[in-house]
């Protein structure tokens, strides 16, 4: 089911499309800018690049930046937190205002265990968007590239699916993105950049 339209940026609306948009990611070799990957519409022009922690030299860093290199996201990856006995670290996605100063957009809380694949992952939009404690969640399994980002009431708001490069060949390192209309690509990124990373892919250092 897809999403009905939302005029509510997360990140930015200059980054809201008005129809469907289908985004090609091809990840980075690591020994280039810290890894990453490279994101880019049908006409091979770069909408995001995402710099992995081998850039920062920290790890559980990571920048989301606009075709231009313009940073627009900073994400922080937090340690362990204590909840019910079990242990779980959270990720945090920041904005920067025009003096700045860096503003929390959003947080996605790790699972335990990345190895059971389809773990829900849910996200949390700062301020509180609806009722629950989360207002995103990711459904499916990201290393097999077959998941969806859905809202709080299921509609998908993205797609994520394994690119052929050719009839005989396809490739993990290159696959595509389907963002709804008038939905947030950057915030799709930015979350596509954590899942990369819990997952041990390109963004790793």
């Amino acid at each position: 089911m897809a999403a009905k339209a939302s005029i509510t940026p997360i990140v930015s609306k200059i980054f809201c499309s008005s129809s469907q948009v289908i985004l090609v990611v091809r990840k980075r070799p690591r020994v280039v800018n810290g890894g990453g990957f490279v994101v880019t519409d049908c006409s091979q022009k770069i909408v995001f690049k995402v710099d992995g922690c081998g850039t920062l030299g920290t790890k559980g860093e990571l920048i989301l930046r606009d075709g231009d290199g313009e940073a627009l996201l900073l994400i922080h990856r937090k340690g362990g937190i204590v909840q019910a006995l079990s242990i779980y670290r959270q990720w945090k996605g920041y904005t920067f205002d025009c003096e700045g100063e860096q503003k929390l957009v959003f947080s996605l809380k790790e699972p335990n265990s990345c190895l059971v694949r389809n773990n829900s992952i849910r996200v949390a939009i700062e301020p509180r968007w609806c009722n629950k404690d989360w207002d995103f969640e990711i459904k499916g399994s990201f290393p097999d590239r077959t998941c969806s980002i859905l809202d709080s009431r299921g509609n998908i708001v993205a797609q994520v699916g394994v690119k052929e490069v050719d009839e005989l060949m396809v490739s993990k390192d290159l696959y595509h993105v389907v963002v709804q209309p008038s939905f947030d690509q950057a915030f799709v990124f930015g979350v596509i950049a954590i899942l990369d990373n819990i997952y041990n892919e390109s963004t790793q250092c």
